[in-house]
């Protein structure tokens, strides 16, 4: 008896993400079930992610896929995720998806996943883990933006993080990370005379304020959380380096405080971050190429999380680059950033491997899918990076909590008390 589930259609279309922005939505039927899949776009993007969509944008995007795709993989085993994944490298031609665009591809190949998922009718992380013991991730969340998710008066940093620690639960968490956020708008309503209650792309609150105060309202409002929960709440920080350096004048950029630091009083100012503040997180404290500088910072801190972003862009080549000289020692996953699940998986099993954190994380123009809840379950990722508020962003959050009731007491969250 053959128990093989075949790929029937597969069909795009253009839809809104949570910045208004035009995107792509793929489903992918078979002849037991369907699977659908929206992807994200970024603001902040790195230069070695593979290129978003074709020359002819979303249009030729959504041609390509009902035209072309389709048809070969009509009757294709919608369980053989690799065969998939690479049969679109195939159609692409390139090694950056140029040709179908790595938001199309990745479209695809979540959807594929999903299809698989609920023709055996499984959970998607079922489908992705196997029977692998699993953990549910903390949630690290955005409460207080700038840089390029903000406006200008905003701080140049562009996000300021936190970390529950010691929660014993995902709900516990989530919950933790809510209250932080909303204490940082009464703070800031206090502090910050033209705060308006805006928000950045990732509902962080974007106020009128300096990186060091930003910081020192961030703190404030996650010491008081944690003595008012029990739960202890860390702070950390994505700087997004390569937004505030200046190839040109070999330096970093601070337009918002009115500073330049060269790379080597960069590393020296967050190092003295990490100390002063005692961050537990800091993602792409440096541009996308200096991997000595990386290596450099993360030689000078302890129990800090010295994460890769634009450094890496989920690509296994460059953790690898990476990993021989110890520069960081996490990894942002962001699927769309390579193009296929199976790179995706095979870069955070890289990540394992070497000793690094894999962060399965959201982008700034996020859609409603839930699907990276189910990565960071299924690849036992020990930590989601998916925002605290807003639709989009609460759609992951309230998907692990989900997850968390349905595996019930045999779950727990994962330990990043780094």
């Amino acid at each position: 008896m053959n128990n093989n589930i075949k790929i029937e259609n597969v069909k795009a279309r253009s839809i809104f993400d949570s910045r208004g922005t035009r995107t792509i939505e793929v489903d992918v039927f078979t002849n037991h079930h369907f699977g659908t899949a929206q992807s994200p776009s970024g603001a902040s993007t790195g230069l070695n992610e593979v290129i978003s969509y074709p020359r002819g944008g979303i249009e030729e995007a959504i041609k390509l896929v009902n035209e072309k795709i389709a048809p070969i993989l009509k009757g294709i085993d919608v369980e053989k995720q690799a065969e998939v994944d690479a049969i679109l490298h195939q159609i692409d031609g390139t090694n950056n998806f140029e040709h179908l665009g790595g938001n199309t591809s990745i479209a695809i190949s979540i959807a594929v996943c999903k299809a698989a998922a609920s023709s055996r009718n499984k959970l998607m992380f079922e489908q992705l883990s196997g029977n692998f013991e699993l953990t549910l991730p903390v949630p690290l969340g955005n409460v207080l933006g700038g840089g390029k998710h903000a406006g200008t008066k905003a701080p140049d940093i562009q996000e300021f993080l936190v970390l529950p620690v010691n929660a014993q639960s995902f709900s516990e968490a989530a919950w933790a990370n809510i209250n932080v956020h909303k204490r940082i708008r009464k703070i800031l309503e206090s502090v910050d005379s033209t705060f308006t209650a805006g928000k950045s792309d990732e509902g962080a609150w974007a106020p009128n304020l300096t990186n060091e105060k930003a910081l020192d309202v961030v703190s404030k409002a996650s010491e008081e959380i944690s003595n008012e929960l029990g739960v202890i709440i860390r702070v950390g920080l994505d700087i997004a380096s390569s937004s505030l350096w200046d190839m040109k004048k070999n330096s970093y950029l601070y337009l918002r405080d009115g500073k330049t630091r060269s790379p080597e009083e960069q590393i020296d100012y967050v190092v003295d971050l990490i100390k002063t503040h005692k961050l537990i997180y800091v993602e792409d404290p440096l541009h996308e190429e200096d991997f000595q500088g990386f290596a450099e910072l993360t030689k000078k801190t302890n129990s800090c999380f010295i994460c890769g972003d634009d450094l890496f862009t989920t690509n296994a080549e460059r953790l690898r680059k990476g990993a021989k000289i110890k520069a960081g020692n996490a990894i942002i996953i962001k699927p769309n950033q390579v193009g296929t699940l199976t790179e995706t998986f095979e870069t955070v099993k890289l990540a394992k491997s070497v000793g690094y954190a894999p962060i399965v994380s959201h982008r700034s123009g996020e859609a409603c899918d839930t699907y990276l809840s189910h990565l960071a379950v299924g690849f036992n990722c020990p930590i989601i990076k998916a925002g605290v508020v807003g639709g989009e962003r609460i759609a992951k959050i309230n998907e692990l909590l989900r997850i968390e009731e349905f595996l019930g007491k045999k779950v727990k969250i994962a330990k990043v008390n780094n």
